[in-house]
């Protein structure tokens, strides 16, 4: 073996040692903190959701629409974004409510729960939120686009779709496979603070 080799094995394992080292109120802290990350991005996306609900409900009720098809399509667009808030609002709730330090056990289940209920967010729950938008805003085009040029309804109904499809592909996945990461190992954080709580009888 090299000294080089040497060097890097021994590097390694400090770092390996400083790692396993970490006292459970430092990995706690740590952890404490992504939560509350996970948190705060939760309250910005309902945050979010709600500005976007007045804007279409602002102007379903300013907007002097004549046909029953815009009407119906900024409903559906004002139904859908009201149930999806709703379902974003349950899940912060699964994560909000309990205190690691007061209730672990509960606290991790919660999570977990969380954790599904994102899974099932970013696939069937999704899929019909972007079906039911879709048909509103085919419906909403109906009225809208007869007072654009021709080549102003194109554009306009490329883009809109186009913007539907990459958010419902490759973003979709983009943030479902980094949230899916982050969750994962921010539980399996907890349950390895849980066991030493544990071994030390906090």
């Amino acid at each position: 073996m090299s000294m080089q080799e040497f060097e890097d094995i021994q590097s390694l394992w400090q770092s390996h040692t400083v790692e396993v080292n970490i006292s459970s109120e430092e990995m706690l802290a740590q952890a404490k903190k992504e939560v509350n990350s996970i948190r705060t991005k939760s309250l910005l996306n309902i945050g979010g959701m709600v500005l976007s609900l007045l804007a279409f409900a602002a102007l379903w009720l300013f907007f002097d629409f004549q046909s029953w098809t815009t009407h119906a399509g900024i409903g559906i667009i004002v139904c859908s974004i009201a149930i999806y808030t709703f379902i974003l609002y349950r899940g912060y709730r699964l994560i909000s409510q309990n205190d690691f330090t007061a209730h672990p056990n509960e606290f991790l289940s919660q999570l977990k729960l969380y954790q599904l209920n994102r899974f099932s967010l970013y696939h069937k729950l999704y899929w019909f939120y972007t079906i039911a938008l879709s048909i509103a805003i085919i419906l909403f085009f109906f009225e809208v686009l007869s007072y654009f040029s021709f080549w102003k309804q194109c554009v306009t109904v490329a883009f809109t779709f186009g913007w539907i499809i990459f958010c419902s592909t490759i973003f979709r996945k983009a943030v479902m496979n980094r949230e899916k990461e982050r969750i994962g190992l921010l539980i399996e954080k907890f349950e390895r603070i849980s066991a030493q709580f544990k071994e030390t009888g906090h």
